[in-house]
């Protein structure tokens, strides 16, 4: 039985300097991941209004 991935990726820019935009498939709060080097970091990805950026579910993982 495949296991239902919790988060999958639906964006992402760069490659050694990245920013990767990850979506919870369970609730369709989207986070936005940051990477430079050999550090990172992750956090809830915001509305102009300041309220989390909510996708439809279900989510399709990025190709």
């Amino acid at each position: 039985m495949a296991k239902k991935k919790r988060f999958v990726k639906i964006h992402s820019e760069g490659s050694l300097s990245c920013f990767e935009i990850w979506v919870d498939t369970e609730t369709g709060v989207n986070y936005l991941f940051r990477q430079s080097g050999y550090s990172g970091g992750m956090t809830v990805l915001l509305d102009r209004n300041g309220n989390p950026v909510v996708s439809p579910l279900p989510i399709k993982e990025e190709d």
